[in-house]
């Protein structure tokens, strides 16, 4: 315990330089480049050896991972909700920093590393290996790119996953799945007046919206359902009967068989729409799976680890919830898996985001202790 403090209270300052340097890294999913050279130099200039960026933009700090087939996998991601490709505004007044992406998950990315230091420093040995990973595309369309490659790399070798990706006191141990959508209409078009009565595209998919948002949703107990079209996009000027619009669309559930029923649906409404004057082209763009064949003592083994170190740490009960996470993949392979807070703050995926800066000493002491615990013998 003694050695944990020491080290944290040596190292917050340079904790919060880190974070610093990250958020002005920007990296929108499939383009973390930036932030997975800074990861790799920084730790291999703290004394990690073997550290390696993969083909998906991981950045890999494999510790005593050798032959062992029972792996602890720490991650935290890199990419942001962000389209930016040039650094975003930092604010930092001393207690609060405001910066899109800061919370969600950048202050997760530097105490990941901050804990990979730690063990570097304090010459700590896992029994049975621990992967430090920076993983790239865990938001929107990057469709867990990062973790699917982690699990694709390490195929039957990893025995849990803990992901650092929310705030402090909320662990999520149970996984979202989804399907995503882009969906083009196509008709004829025309002049607005001369050939007014052609089908309109932009027409014809507000009827496919209307539909989708009179979905009577399935039910099932301790489960949860939802849809959404977040994005439309479409014609040509305002005097002409548009020939083509998209939309982004989505429907989300936590149980598997909820979200082959909304499978259902949504292929209904898409069939129906297509008809000889409406042309409706459909592509699916993301794809999270739901829990399969998890070990029920694993997974209770893994969620009472953390939350007694979260607990312990903050003096109050945490928070169980639901989420999508890089923690739906290994959970659909049946590898015990959860998602922990490591900061305090608010605005997530806006660009008033902020964190409260203190909160990431709190966060790395959880980190630290729940990295020790879970890789006890």
């Amino acid at each position: 315990m003694q050695q944990i403090n020491t080290f944290i209270k040596d190292h917050t300052a340079e904790m919060f330089r880190l974070l610093e340097s990250l958020c002005r890294l920007p990296a929108p999913s499939h383009h973390e480049e930036q932030r997975a050279a800074f990861c790799k130099e920084w730790l291999e200039a703290h004394g990690a050896t073997g550290v390696y960026i993969d083909k998906a933009l991981n950045v890999v700090f494999p510790l005593h991972c050798e032959n062992s087939r029972e792996i602890t996998v720490l991650v935290a991601h890199t990419d942001t909700v962000f389209p930016d490709t040039e650094p975003m505004p930092y604010t930092d007044d001393g207690q609060i920093v405001r910066c899109p992406g800061v919370g969600d998950d950048t202050a997760s990315l530097a105490v990941l590393l901050m804990t990979a230091s730690y063990y570097i420093e304090s010459g700590n040995i896992p029994a049975n290996g621990i992967l430090f990973v920076a993983n790239s595309c865990e938001e929107g369309l990057g469709n867990l790119k990062g973790t699917r490659q982690l699990f694709a790399d390490y195929a039957g070798r990893i025995g849990q996953f803990i992901s650092f990706d929310s705030r402090i006191g909320i662990i999520h141990d149970r996984c979202v799945g989804s399907h995503r959508y882009e969906v083009e209409v196509c008709t004829e078009g025309g002049h607005s007046w001369s050939a007014f009565g052609k089908k309109n595209a932009i027409a014809a998919l507000c009827d496919i919206v209307r539909d989708i948002y009179a979905i009577n949703l399935p039910q099932k107990t301790g489960s949860k359902v939802t849809y959404n079209v977040g994005h439309i996009s479409g014609g040509t000027s305002v005097n002409t009967i548009a020939q083509s619009a998209r939309m982004l669309c989505e429907y989300r559930s936590d149980d598997e068989e909820l979200l082959a029923l909304m499978q259902k649906e949504f292929e209904g409404i898409f069939r129906k729409a297509q008809t000889g004057e409406v042309r409706v082209t459909v592509k699916r763009i993301g794809e999270r799976p739901c829990a399969r064949d998890v070990d029920p003592q694993k997974i209770d083994r893994l969620r009472l680890l953390c939350t007694a170190v979260t607990e312990e740490v903050t003096k109050s009960a945490v928070q169980y919830t639901s989420a999508s996470t890089d923690c739906n993949i290994p959970l659909s392979v049946g590898v015990p898996a959860v998602c922990i807070g490591v900061y305090a703050g608010g605005g997530a995926h806006t660009r008033e985001e902020w964190i409260e800066k203190k909160s990431l000493i709190t966060g790395l002491e959880i980190a630290i202790k729940t990295a020790l615990r879970a890789t006890e013998a």
